[in-house]
């Protein structure tokens, strides 16, 4: 076990086999082994399900913005947070409630392994059909839709430019109609202009 010998007197460290304990480790593996077998009781592996496709909606707003009281008597599913009814925990915001969701002992308690299906060639080009259909009915529905939005904006902007340009040339005429009615009244009441200090001979 700890062995002393040979070790300086200045060296107050145990020294220790490793050998000999890993052999006593192994000894007490094999033995705890074959007790196992002769009682039966060696647990066959669980056989679990590879992982699915979730096929419901997290529901992670419909809690947002309200206002419970909790009592000692309140039922752990109503307390605050994000109850999980697989688990039976509690967990207090919606980014730990998706890595529980996601998570080992979360799939384990329902049955499922962390292993994924291996996709086939032919699901594989059947996921991209589906994936380019739907691509092509977004673009379709967009150009509709869109395009008139588009149009009916550009129409907007142009009468509103329309509008901007009448109302300029509007007070432009009228600021000319003050000078000319500015120039005629100094002519008649006898000075030329204002503020010049240039006399003319």
């Amino acid at each position: 076990m700890a062995s002393g010998s040979g070790s300086s007197k200045t060296d107050f460290r145990r020294k220790w086999d490793k050998d000999e304990y890993e052999n006593l480790a192994q000894k007490r593996l094999t033995e705890e082994r074959d007790r196992e077998r002769r009682d039966g009781k060696v647990a066959p592996p669980v056989k679990r399900d590879l992982l699915r496709h979730r096929d419901y909606k997290v529901d992670l707003e419909s809690k947002l913005g309200k206002t419970i009281v909790i009592t000692k008597t309140t039922p752990q599913a109503e307390m605050g947070g994000y109850y999980c009814n697989v688990c039976d925990c509690v967990v207090k915001d919606s980014i730990n409630f998706l890595d529980h969701i996601n998570g080992k002992k979360h799939q384990r308690n329902l049955g499922m392994s962390m292993r994924v299906e291996r996709s086939s060639l032919d699901q594989v080009k059947k996921r991209f059909e589906v994936n380019k259909k739907k691509m092509e009915e977004k673009q379709k529905e967009y150009d509709f839709e869109e395009r008139m939005k588009e149009l009916r904006e550009e129409e907007e902007k142009a009468k509103a430019y329309k509008k901007e340009k009448q109302k300029e040339r509007k007070r432009r005429a009228e600021e000319d109609v003050d000078f000319e009615e500015d120039d005629e009244m100094a002519a008649v009441m006898g000075f030329s202009g204002f503020g010049s200090s240039k006399k003319s001979h």
